[in-house]
């Protein structure tokens, strides 16, 4: 679903992510581990044209998108879930998931399955955004990014600051997404357990360079926690 190649990008004088490659198939999640500060979030952000890379290729469902904008990208069905969730605090639960439709023709609604993944949600569809909790806000992010029916999501640290209740509520969800079969997952994670938990195929990066790969089901042989350690 998603191939990225040779992804070079540069911050001033720093040469902040490195050569970066690796492939998201269709209908598994594939993680993508690291320290903190090592480029995770720089990757995303290229990846959705936020942040302009210097080299390299960027194909969607065998698509070339190197050089499209984000909205464009959106428009093909890339969803995205940033660090730190940027809801919108003034709007309504309700007017922030219709704010994932933005990309859709007038008409579309919000599907009911993510109410169905995430009830509070229906519970609270007048309430502010930012009147929820930091977990409900991290829930509404991902049905935001849902309601637009992506091929691909893209999520940045769902767990960061999130209740270990919630957590069980996310890797539910990412878990019945996944097996569903029509969507491919990119999960940046720093908490081992849960993206082992929840990875088909992982991807290491240090130093903006990625230094491991492999499946999911032998992390714990390849010693990727290693990896994560400080």
């Amino acid at each position: 679903m998603l191939s990225v190649q040779g992804l070079n990008q540069y911050y001033g004088g720093s040469h902040t992510l490195r050569d970066i490659g690796f492939d998201v198939p269709a209908g598994a999640c594939t993680t993508l581990l690291g320290r903190n500060g090592v480029g995770k979030t720089t990757l995303l952000k290229c990846l959705m044209g936020v942040l302009a890379m210097r080299s390299g290729k960027v194909a969607f469902a065998g698509e070339s998108i190197t050089n499209l904008p984000p909205y464009a990208r959106a428009a093909l069905g890339i969803g995205y879930v940033p660090q730190g969730r940027d809801i919108f605090p003034r709007l309504s639960v309700m007017e922030n998931l219709q704010m994932g439709l933005a990309a859709k023709k007038g008409g579309a609604k919000v599907p009911d399955f993510i109410f169905d993944m995430f009830p509070v949600l229906k519970q609270m569809l007048n309430r502010r955004g930012g009147d929820l909790s930091g977990g409900q806000q991290q829930q509404l992010a991902i049905g935001r990014a849902l309601a637009m029916r992506p091929r691909l999501l893209i999520l940045d640290e769902p767990t960061e600051g999130i209740q270990p209740s919630i957590i069980k509520d996310i890797e539910r969800a990412i878990r019945s997404l996944v097996a569903a079969g029509d969507i491919a997952i990119l999960l940046v994670e720093q908490y081992y357990d849960f993206a082992k938990s929840l990875a088909d195929h992982y991807v290491v990066l240090s130093r903006g360079e990625v230094v491991a790969r492999g499946l999911g089901a032998n992390m714990d042989r390849d010693n990727v926690r290693a990896h994560l350690a400080v």
